[in-house]
């Protein structure tokens, strides 16, 4: 039976094993082979010893070259070399899909990462790549542990939807519209005769979608994929990426901010627990000094500053800003890393931002300035997630939304949650990929997410 080469450990030693996985690396001589294996279940290759007492050894001398797919069977012993515990010594050594060494494009050299975006069918048995799905899975672990422990119900809201949640109308149309040839009225297109007969969108947050069910079951969370048409070619943004909103009802800001602190804390505590060996190469190779300022994050209470306080210490900062600096401006990502990395030097809770930059939901502050709304910022990428205490009066909500201009008929819903048994609620989203970013400190959230999508581009 396989085992995985995570489940090895030194008691195994004397046992009778057989490994299945991709060959890294191979090294033959005239009677015996060094082959370097990885399953993928952890970033350290197991290392199988092969002799030329092997039935078939003049063929896997020849066939195992790296890409090439096998499956080893043999006995563990402990392992006289440096930077292994143990190896194999192989008594069957099976081809089970070859590799062609000329036209493999994963030779055994560095590749950018740039590189590596062109052939994403592959990238996941890079070093880098794969570490990175690993450390993903350890935070989508987290995640469910976190709000499953607290209490919190996993909710699906839906990925199509006819309200813009953000009121930035920057949306991906869902239509089974002939694009050659639409129906129009009055020159427009008639979207009544479209599929859900009116026009709908991919989903920029789930965010109302889950107010409905906090109001219903106290506490939920949603973790799913949303869908922005900015047109942001940066490092820092997706067209496709997954968000995690939790929605706590009878919740005011400072639940919402408890609730994001001990959540970011929990995610970077599991990674660095549940992968060791990844977070160590990330250490060394991504970011030196990773580990300590991921410890910082877990034993640091956050910094909490109002905007307006964030605003003048940005004023008297003694740099220059590409950015002018005034109150009512959207902080740009130059200011948030000055105060988080330069200012505070620790996370830091952002809290009451003007009105005027935020959200059609946010409940208005008694200064009529500013709401309850709060960004979370961490060094390496800024704004990691924001959030707010949601309006939960009809009134205020229904002449916000005549102040912007928005279509009420299309919130009829989410007014009525006002109405009907209306309390006080809060909750938060995070962009899952700049979690990502944020614990293995890689560059680009384009390699933070499986098979990126952005302007231009969705391949694979």
């Amino acid at each position: 039976m396989r085992i995985k080469i995570s489940q090895i450990t030194t008691s195994d030693i004397g046992k009778e094993l057989t490994v299945k996985g991709w060959i890294k690396t191979s090294r033959f001589s005239k009677n015996f082979g060094f082959v370097e294996i990885n399953d993928g279940s952890q970033f350290n290759n197991f290392q199988v010893i092969v002799s030329e007492d092997l039935k078939n050894f003049e063929d896997a001398s020849k066939l195992a070259t790296t890409g090439a797919s096998v499956s080893v069977s043999g006995k563990l012993v402990a392992s006289p070399g440096k930077g292994q515990a143990f190896e194999m010594q192989a008594k069957t050594f099976d081809i089970i899909g070859l590799c062609d060494p000329e036209t493999y494009p994963l030779q055994k050299k560095k590749h950018t990462l740039e590189f590596l975006r062109t052939i994403a069918h592959l990238r996941p048995r890079t070093n880098t790549i794969g570490a990175i799905a690993r450390v993903r899975n350890a935070l989508a672990w987290a995640t469910h542990e976190f709000f499953q422990k607290r209490g919190f119900i996993y909710v699906n809201t839906p990925i199509i939807t006819g309200s813009d949640c953000e009121g930035a109308g920057e949306m991906f149309r869902v239509s089974t519209l002939d694009a050659k040839n639409p129906p129009l009225i009055d020159g427009k297109v008639d979207f009544s005769q479209d599929y859900f007969g009116k026009e709908t969108f991919l989903t920029v947050s789930g965010q109302l979608n889950g107010e409905c069910y906090a109001l219903a079951l106290s506490d939920i969370y949603t973790f799913g994929p949303t869908f922005r048409g900015e047109n942001s070619n940066t490092s820092r943004h997706l067209s496709e990426f997954w968000m995690i909103e939790p929605e706590m009802a009878f919740a005011e800001l400072s639940d919402d901010m408890e609730c994001a602190q001990s959540y970011l804390k929990h995610c970077v505590k599991t990674a660095l627990e549940k992968c060791p060996q990844d977070m160590e190469f990330f250490d060394k190779f991504v970011e030196p000094g990773l580990i300590k300022r991921l410890q910082h994050v877990i034993e640091s209470p956050f910094e909490h500053l109002t905007y307006t306080h964030a605003i003048d210490i940005l004023k008297k900062a003694p740099k220059k800003f590409d950015y002018p600096v005034s109150w009512g401006i959207d902080l740009q990502s130059e200011h948030e890393k000055y105060i988080v990395e330069e200012h505070c030097k620790k996370p830091v809770i952002l809290t009451n931002y003007p009105k005027e930059i935020k959200a059609f939901y946010m409940k208005e502050d008694a200064d009529g300035k500013t709401v309850a709304a709060m960004d979370t910022l961490v060094a390496g990428v800024g704004e990691i997630l924001g959030g707010s205490q949601r309006e939960d009066n009809l009134d205020l909500l229904t002449k916000k939304m005549d102040h912007l201009g928005l279509n009420k008929e299309n919130y009829w819903w989410y007014l009525e949650l006002r109405k009907y048994g209306s309390v006080p609620h809060a909750g938060f989203g995070l962009g899952f990929e700049r979690l990502v970013v944020f614990t293995t400190g890689i560059d680009n959230i384009r390699d933070a997410i499986p098979f990126p999508r952005y302007p231009k581009h969705a391949d694979f």
